[in-house]
């Protein structure tokens, strides 16, 4: 008895493992992105700089949304936004990590500014 336990447990824990659930977004950035093509990103905001073939994935190293703002200081200065950006074989962005970021005009992300933005 107490192996068929284990068996079932072991079973259990791989059928378990095997599960895929989609997260809560971690940021609005992702909110706004995750799921949607990778084609209407980069047409809004540009091309990306280079990518990375991993397995059924392609990562995409972005940059843009180049601008000078009045930041909430009260100085003007120049902004820019950064991302590594996942996506996979359908061409759906999977994630979205910032890699680069400024204060922006009404708060502390111009990434967050940018690209929430409708």
């Amino acid at each position: 008895m107490n192996r068929h336990i284990i068996a079932s447990t072991a079973i259990f824990a791989i059928l378990l493992s095997a599960c895929t659930t989609t997260g809560v977004p971690a940021n609005p950035i992702e909110a706004r992105w995750v799921g949607q093509s990778a084609g209407k990103f980069f047409a809004k905001y540009g091309p990306p700089l280079s990518d990375t073939q991993a397995g059924s994935t392609t990562l995409y190293n972005w940059r843009g949304g180049y601008k000078r703002i009045k930041q909430q200081n009260g100085r003007n200065g120049s902004v820019s936004c950064a991302a590594q950006i996942t996506v996979d074989a359908n061409y759906s962005i999977r994630d979205i990590r910032i890699t680069a970021d400024r204060p922006g005009a009404k708060g502390a992300s111009y990434c967050e500014e940018l690209l929430t933005e409708e």
